[in-house]
C-alpha cells in the first residue's frame, strides 16, 4: 500500500518497529485492519533491542505467568516462518544450571511441574554424561534439561514480520519520528511526527522499546518505571582439539549442544555455535543505565567473573582470555523485570495500548505479544491473564510484582573496563 498524502486514516497506528511493533503490525494486517507501522530510525536498525544474530527461546521460567505466552510463541514462530518460506527459529534442547538451593532455579523447577513442562533434573555427573563432558557443573549444582529450546534470529525475524505485514496491506514508514499523540474529539487519535506529517487512527499501539518511557511521558505525563540499559554480548573462541577442530562442531547445533542459562553469580546465558563458526555466544545478563539518545557505546559489562565461569564450565575447551567479537544492545528494564502491557488510560481510555519493559527476555515472546496487543486494541481483551503486566502494579508497590527470589539482571552502577 503506497502512502498517498500528508494525512492518512488508519484503523490502528503502531509506533515502533522492533519485534513487538512489527509482530503487532503483522497480526493486525492479517485480520484485514488498515495498519500503519512507524519507525523513527531506519528499519532493521542497530540502535535498539531488536537486532543481532541470536536470541534464546526457552520454556523454563521461575514465574508461572510466562508459560502461556512462551508456549503460544513457540507455535507461532513455526507457523509464521512457514508463511515467509525461511527459518528464523532453530530448535535445540535447553539447559538451566545452578546451585541446588538457588531460589530462582527452585521456582523454575516448580513452575515446570505446575505447567507440565517436560524436563529432567540432573546431578553434576549426569550433566557431564548428558553432554559428553562438554560442560561441567559443581557437585552442589543441578542441571535442568528441557526439550523446548533454541535460537531465534532477531533481525531476520523482525524483517519477516514486516515483509508479511506489507504483503497483507500494511503501510510501513521508517525515519518517521513520533513527537506526540493527541486524543481526537469524538474518538480516535492523531499521531504527530517531527517531519510535520499527521496520521489519524481509530486506535494506537506504542511499542517504542527503550524510548517508550519518553514518548509515554510526552503523550500523557505518565512516568513509566522503565530504565534503558546498555548491554553487550560476547562470542568466545572454541579451542581446536586433537580431532581436526571437531570440538567446534561439538559446541554447535550439529553437535546437539543446548542453549543454556546459569542461575548463579553472575547470571550467564549462551547459545550453541551458529552465527560465527568456531565461536560460541556467552554473555552476562545485565547492563549499564543509559539514555537511549545519549549512549556511550561501551565499554560493555566487565567479564572477569565470566572468564572464570567459562574456564570452569567448559573445562578449558573454550578460550576464556576474552571475547573475540562483541555486540552492543539495549534492555528496557522494569524494577521487577516483568513486561508492561496495558491500556494507557486517562483521556485515551482504551484507544492507546502501551507495551514495553521487556527487560532482556521478551524477544522470544514477540509473536504472542503481537497477538495480545492486537486483541487488546481491537476488542479490549487479551485471551491471557495480564494482571502481572499492568501499569497500576507500580502504584501499589514501586518495585512492582513481589517475588520470592532475587533479581536476575545485573545493573552496573558505573562504567568499568571490559577486561
Amino acid at each position: 500500500m503506497e502512502y498517498s498524502g500528508r494525512e492518512e486514516y488508519f484503523d490502528v497506528i503502531v509506533v515502533g518497529a522492533g519485534i513487538m511493533g512489527s509482530s503487532t503490525a503483522y497480526h493486525l494486517s492479517k485480520r484485514g485492519k488498515k495498519t500503519l507501522l512507524l519507525e523513527q530510525f531506519d528499519f532493521l536498525h542497530y540502535l535498539g533491542s531488536s537486532h543481532g544474530e541470536s536470541r534464546i527461546i526457552r520454556a523454563t521460567y521461575p514465574e508461572d505467568y510466562y508459560h502461556p505466552m512462551v508456549a503460544e510463541s513457540a507455535l507461532l514462530w513455526e507457523q509464521i516462518q512457514q508463511e515467509i518460506g525461511y527459518k528464523v527459529y532453530f530448535k535445540s534442547q535447553h539447559l538451566d544450571m545452578g546451585p541446588s538451593d538457588n531460589k530462582s532455579l527452585q521456582s523454575m523447577i516448580a513452575s515446570c511441574l505446575k505447567n507440565s513442562i517436560p524436563h529432567r533434573v540432573l546431578d553434576s555427573r549426569q550433566v557431564s554424561d548428558e553432554f559428553s563432558g562438554r560442560i561441567e557443573i559443581p557437585e552442589n549444582w543441578v542441571g535442568v534439561v528441557s526439550e523446548m529450546g533454541g535460537v531465534i534470529k532477531p533481525t531476520k525475524a523482525v524483517s519477516m514480520f514486516q515483509t508479511l505485514a506489507i504483503k497483507n496491506g500494511a503501510v510501513l514508514r521508517d525515519r518517521t519520528e513520533v513527537k506526540n499523540i493527541v486524543k481526537k474529539v469524538g474518538g480516535g487519535v492523531k499521531v504527530v511526527t517531527t517531519n510535520g506529517e499527521n496520521f489519524w487512527g481509530k486506535k494506537c499501539v506504542i511499542t517504542a522499546g527503550a524510548w517508550v518511557g519518553k514518548l509515554v511521558k510526552t503523550v500523557s505525563g505518565l512516568e513509566l518505571p522503565i530504565q534503558p540499559l546498555e548491554t553487550n554480548v560476547g562470542y568466545w573462541r572454541i579451542k581446536e582439539g586433537n580431532d581436526n577442530g571437531s570440538v567446534g562442531v561439538d559446541y554447535g547445533f550439529a553437535g546437539d549442544f543446548p542453549t543454556f542459562a546459569s542461575y548463579s553469580e553472575p547470571y550467564v546465558y549462551g547459545t550453541p555455535s551458529l552465527e560465527y563458526p568456531g565461536l560460541i555466544k556467552i554473555a552476562t545478563h545485565g547492563g549499564y543505565p543509559c539514555d537511549p539518545d545519549k549512549r556511550l557505546w561501551g565499554p560493555g559489562m566487565p567479564v572477569g567473573a565470566l572468564k572464570e565461569w567459562i574456564e570452569k564450565r567448559f573445562v578449558g575447551r573454550v578460550d576464556s582470555n576474552g571475547p573475540v567479537v562483541t555486540q552492543l544492545c539495549m534492555y528496557s528494564m522494569t524494577p521487577d523485570e516483568d513486561f508492561v502491557i496495558d491500556f494507557l488510560g486517562g483521556e485515551f481510555g482504551k484507544d492507546v495500548v502501551v507495551a514495553g519493559g521487556f527487560s532482556g527476555h521478551g524477544f522470544k515472546m514477540g509473536p504472542a505479544v503481537g497477538r495480545i496487543l492486537t486483541d487488546l486494541v481491537l476488542g479490549g481483551e487479551a485471551g491471557v491473564e495480564l494482571k502481572h503486566f499492568k501499569i497500576s502494579r507500580f502504584k501499589e508497590n514501586p518495585q512492582g510484582n513481589v517475588k520470592e527470589f532475587g533479581d536476575q539482571v545485573t545493573i552496573e552502577p558505573m562504567l568499568r573496563s571490559r577486561f
